[in-house]
């Protein structure tokens, strides 16, 4: 049995939050499942088996067993496995609401997975513990949107590094670093540090994340769409140069992606952009 549902937060957790993600897999086959970067931060909380993270995007972190889970921004795949069963939620959280939601910037946990109850404390633990008695997605999902509610409180990047960001993904990463400077009216040096400082990644490594993005999700969308005809729509140079950063930034081409997990992936969801 598998189960995916998505689901875009609501209320006041949507200024924080793009998509849930709630899946669960009893008596499948094992596999690896490639967490792969994203514009998106992951909270995962699961439900009944701990997370097996069997690599993160950081080698020098040794792999684990997470009940709960904060990730940062990352430009390379980190690997989870499972032995057949599998279950949570994961949330796909905006690096510019990890103030309000997180008490940090995104920028600290930057390549890193951390267990969740070391940033949000015990209340990760009772909210689990809700989310695994409630009996179904919706109610979960309605859950997770009043406990984020609750959680977040008022803090906020600088309005220049929310600004840069979402010139990047409204352009869908295409647009000069030199360009966002002069939009937000810092120096290119001083954009580079505050904006990697809040949110883990360089605005040139932010715009090669949301191009792979939205080039991989509609590629998992029309998985037979000649990879040529991809890279012009996304941005990139030809066919290798879509490739080389499938390969750079996934682990693996884009054929053997598809093959292995394009059908079933809890990123699969485009997450609706967080407001404000």
């Amino acid at each position: 049995m598998e189960e995916l549902v998505h689901a875009p937060a609501r209320g006041p957790a949507r200024r924080l939050v793009g998509t849930y993600s709630g899946y669960r897999s009893v008596d499948v086959p094992p596999a690896v499942h490639r967490g792969l970067p994203s514009p998106w931060m992951t909270v995962l909380l699961t439900l009944e088996d701990p997370l097996h993270m069997a690599a993160h995007p950081d080698p020098a972190q040794p792999g684990g067993l997470f009940d709960a889970l904060v990730g940062g921004l990352h430009t390379t795949p980190a690997l989870i496995t499972h032995d057949g069963r599998q279950s949570g939620i994961q949330l796909a959280l905006s690096p510019l609401a990890a103030r309000a939601v997180l008490g940090l910037p995104a920028g600290e946990l930057a390549g890193l997975d951390v267990h969740a109850e070391d940033v949000l404390g015990p209340r990760v633990r009772r909210l689990r513990e809700r989310l695994l008695a409630a009996p179904g997605w919706p109610q979960r999902f309605a859950l997770l949107d009043a406990a984020l509610a609750g959680w977040a409180r008022d803090a906020a990047p600088p309005r220049e590094v929310a600004h840069a960001w979402h010139l990047l993904h409204g352009r869908s990463g295409r647009v000069r670093v030199d360009e966002l400077a002069r939009e937000v009216g810092w120096s290119r040096r001083h954009l580079q540090a505050r904006f990697r400082a809040e949110t883990g990644l360089t605005p040139k490594q932010v715009a090669r994340v949301v191009r792979f993005d939205r080039a991989r999700r509609a590629l998992q969308a029309a998985p037979r769409t000649p990879l040529a005809e991809l890279a012009v729509a996304h941005g990139y140079y030809d066919q290798a140069h879509l490739a080389r950063e499938f390969v750079a930034l996934a682990g693996v081409p884009p054929s053997r992606w598809v093959r292995d997990e394009g059908h079933a992936f809890v990123q699969a969801e485009e997450p609706v952009p967080a407001a404000g």
